[in-house]
């Protein structure tokens, strides 16, 4: 064989999973291999047969991987994959935990910022799993760490993907990044398909926000499902996620005896505070709790915070804290700071007992299931069952006959059963 068909025979992966796999496989090196055996076996009429059977066989394979199939998401709009991607760039949780629910966990490459902590957080939820993990022990990460939000363009091209499962406009915003960056890796290493915004429904930088379009997370996991072609796995996993909400809906308490919640981060003496009723899924486990936001009439945005005296002017029923599992915040450990500050003690949540750890806004769907069960314990103790107290580490072990889901068929489903 010369020595062009050997460099052909050796592209990387990434050019196989764009079409050339199963030409390299069943035309270049089965033709080559039965050229060798036709000149030098006896059975060469045998042998012809076999390599045209092949050849029939590769030329199938070749049209299924040329139809490809197609997925839309703004903003990357329409984007055609020839063969499922193995080799994944991820930047946030939300689709890592999906890439994982699919059973393509093993295909993620990286996370934005630090693996360990974020992928703690995965773990915190897997542990009440049978089977499900995520290995993280390899991943890069996108993020440098150094104070400022960034990706470094020779990583990603180091990386060299067969998916970029980023948003492209996220990434347009970074410094030193423009349309014209985020272009130059989609042609000359992989698409990008994500939707950041979504979470908060914040404005997009341009040229991306006249025509960026809201998901709601559900919708984003479904089209992560058909990039991973997993339509099946999506629909078993969202029937859980409807029979979760349907037990809730059908048991929650009146309006009137719902209590006020608020829904904090809480650093160096000063409380930032989220809507819960703001647009986007970063509280979309505790919108179908139907609870009053202690918040709703303050112009609340992400520069806004709270001393203690405002707090306690608004003095919520329950104190939720962002990022509670297994993250970056020990909510116990601030639990016992606010019993100890003069005017944190009196919180009527603290006062209490109801201030809790709850789930991170950077949501994919396994975790939404665990934290939409969370919350509503936390909540509706006498219908739903009582949070047990945490202290960190792993999702608290719930009875079966308390829980609101079925963790064996979730477990089933992203076993592929």
């Amino acid at each position: 064989m010369d020595q062009d068909l050997v460099d052909q025979a050796t592209r990387t992966r990434r050019a196989y999973l764009k079409g050339g796999g199963a030409l390299l496989a069943g035309g270049l090196l089965a033709g080559c291999a039965g050229q060798n055996d036709a000149e030098s076996s006896p059975d060469a009429t045998e042998t012809a047969a076999a390599t045209d059977a092949t050849e029939a066989s590769t030329e199938t394979e070749t049209e299924a991987e040329q139809t490809g199939y197609t997925v839309s998401m703004s903003p990357a709009g329409d984007v055609t994959f020839e063969s499922v991607p193995e080799d994944v760039m991820v930047y946030n949780l939300v689709y890592a935990d999906a890439a994982v629910a699919f059973g393509h966990g093993d295909a993620v490459n990286s996370l934005g910022f630090d693996s360990d902590a974020g992928g703690r957080t995965l773990d915190a939820y897997y542990e009440r799993l049978d089977g499900v993990s995520f290995d993280r022990s390899d991943l890069a990460q996108l993020n440098s760490g150094s104070g400022s939000v960034n990706i470094d363009k020779e990583l990603v091209y180091e990386l060299d993907s067969d998916l970029h499962l980023v948003d492209p406009a996220l990434v347009a915003g970074f410094d030193g990044w423009d349309q014209s960056d985020v272009e130059e890796i989609r042609e000359q290493v992989a698409p990008w398909f994500g939707n950041a915004y979504s979470r908060t429904h914040a404005q997009p930088p341009e040229p991306y926000a006249a025509d960026y379009q809201y998901y709601t997370l559900w919708e984003i996991v479904e089209k992560v499902g058909q990039v991973f072609q997993e339509e099946d796995r999506y629909a078993a996993l969202e029937a859980v996620h409807s029979d979760l909400l349907d037990t809730i809906q059908s048991d929650l308490p009146s309006e009137s005896e719902r209590p006020t919640v608020g829904v904090v981060i809480y650093m160096d003496e000063t409380f930032y505070p989220t809507k819960i009723n703001a647009p986007g899924f970063a509280t979309s486990h505790i919108r179908p709790l139907g609870v009053t936001d202690a918040f709703a009439a303050g112009d609340v945005t992400f520069e806004t915070s709270y001393d203690f005296e405002t707090m306690l002017e608004i003095d919520p029923d329950v104190l939720l804290h962002s990022y509670g599992i297994d993250s970056y915040y020990d909510v116990a450990s601030i639990q016992e700071t606010l019993e100890d500050h003069p005017v944190g003690s009196e919180l009527s949540a603290v006062q209490n007992d109801r201030v809790y750890p709850s789930g991170t806004p950077v949501q994919g769907p396994i975790m939404n299931l665990f934290q939409t069960e969370m919350t509503a314990k936390q909540l509706h103790p006498d219908q739903f069952g009582a949070w047990p107290e945490y202290t960190g580490g792993a999702y608290p072990e719930i009875p079966e006959d308390e829980q609101l889901f079925d963790r064996e068929r979730v477990a089933d489903i992203v076993s592929g059963n």
